[in-house]
C-alpha cells in the first residue's frame, strides 16, 4: 500500500490513478466491519481493473468540528496505517489534513478536487448514512447526482452486522469505545479482530512498585487522545521494542491506595521479566478484565491482591 499525505502538487501527482474504487472515512480502529468494506473495495477494484483506494484524514474530523465532544481514538495514525496496510486490500491510502479550512470545504468541492481530479474515482463505496463536507452537506444522494455528471458510480452500504450476534449489533468504532468504557476488553477484541492496543513510552514513576511492593511496573505515557479501557486490572501482553510479546498484568487507573486524586496511569507488570525498559516505545494489549480498581487499607493488603492478580493473569493467559 502506498501512502500519500497532504494535498499539494506533489501529493496530487502521486495519488492520481487511471481509475480507482474508493472508500472514505476515519477508519478508526480498522475493526472487522471496516475490514469487510475494504475486502469489498478490493474485489470491486479487481473486477473492474482499477486500483483500490481509501481517502482518510490525519485526525478524527470531530476533533476540529466539535472538539468538546470528539471521541477518544482507538488507534493513532501510525497504528491505523499499519493496520490498513496489513489487510492487503488497498493499493493506495490518501491521508488528507483535516483542519479548519477542510471542515468548511463545500461537499461539491471535495468531490471534484479529491475524488475526481485527485484520486480518479470510478466507484465510491461509503456507508448509506455517510455525510461529508461543510455542515455535513454531502451525502449519498449528492454523490449519486455528481457521479452521474462526473463519471463515477456510488455504492451505499449498511453497517456490517456482527457475526454470531443474535441482536445484530453492527460493528462500529462507537460500540467498541462503549465496550472499553465498561472494561469489556474481550468483547472489544472480538469486534476489532485483535486485542485493543495502546502505545507509549516507558517513563520513570515514583518507583513504588519496585521499592515498596516488590513488583516493578512499566509506566506508560499514552497520548491523551487515545481511548483507554475503564479503570481496572487486566490480563494482557506487553510488547517491547524488539517486538517480543510477554504476558503482563496491567493496571489502568489513579492508584487509589496512595493518591486521593491523580492522572490516569497505565502500569504493566511484565511476568517473569527482569530488564530495563525505561525510554522504550512499547505496546500494551488488553486481553481480559480481572477486577476493578480498589483502595486498600494497607500496603500488605495491596501486595496480597497484586499477587492474586498475577496468578489470575497466568490462568487467563495459560502461562
Amino acid at each position: 500500500m502506498r501512502i500519500v499525505t497532504g494535498s499539494d502538487e506533489a501529493a496530487l501527482a502521486t495519488v492520481q490513478t487511471d481509475g480507482a474504487v474508493v472508500t472514505i472515512g476515519a477508519y478508526d480502529g480498522v475493526h472487522l466491519g471496516h475490514q469487510a468494506v475494504l475486502r469489498l473495495v478490493r474485489e470491486l477494484a479487481d473486477a473492474r481493473g482499477f486500483e483500490a483506494g481509501l481517502v482518510t484524514f490525519d485526525r478524527h474530523p470531530a476533533e476540529v468540528v466539535r472538539p468538546e465532544s470528539a471521541p477518544r481514538l482507538l488507534t493513532t495514525l501510525e497504528q491505523r496505517l499499519e493496520l490498513l496496510d496489513a489487510t492487503g486490500d488497498l493499493d493506495l491510502c490518501w491521508v488528507l489534513t483535516f483542519d479548519e479550512a477542510r471542515s468548511k470545504e463545500p461537499a461539491e468541492d471535495f468531490v471534484r478536487e479529491v475524488l475526481v481530479d485527485g484520486i480518479g474515482a470510478r466507484l465510491v463505496v461509503v456507508g448509506a448514512d455517510f455525510h461529508f463536507g461543510h455542515r455535513r452537506g454531502g451525502n449519498v444522494p449528492l454523490l449519486e447526482r455528481m457521479g452521474a455528471e462526473l463519471g463515477f458510480e456510488v455504492l451505499g452500504l449498511g453497517l456490517v452486522a456482527v457475526e454470531g450476534d443474535a441482536t445484530a449489533v453492527p460493528y462500529s468504532s462507537t460500540r467498541i469505545r462503549e465496550l472499553l468504557g465498561k472494561g469489556d476488553v474481550a468483547e472489544a477484541a472480538r469486534l476489532l479482530g485483535r486485542p485493543h492496543e495502546v502505545r507509549g513510552v516507558v517513563e520513570r514513576g515514583d518507583q513504588r512498585g519496585a521499592e515498596h511492593l516488590g513488583m516493578p511496573t512499566a509506566n506508560l505515557t499514552v497520548p491523551e487522545r487515545i481511548c483507554l479501557p475503564a479503570d481496572g486490572v487486566y490480563a494482557g501482553t506487553f510488547v517491547t521494542e524488539d517486538e517480543v510479546e510477554r504476558p503482563a498484568a496491567i493496571s489502568v487507573g489513579t492508584r487509589p491506595t496512595f493518591y486521593e486524586d491523580g492522572d490516569v496511569l497505565v502500569e504493566a507488570y511484565v511476568l517473569d521479566f527482569d530488564g530495563d525498559l525505561y525510554g522504550q516505545r512499547v505496546k500494551v494489549r488488553f486481553r481480559e478484565w480481572v477486577r476493578g480498581q480498589e483502595r486498600f487499607d494497607s500496603t500488605e493488603a495491596l501486595v496480597e491482591q497484586m499477587n492474586a492478580d498475577v496468578e489470575a493473569t497466568r490462568r487467563i493467559l495459560a502461562v
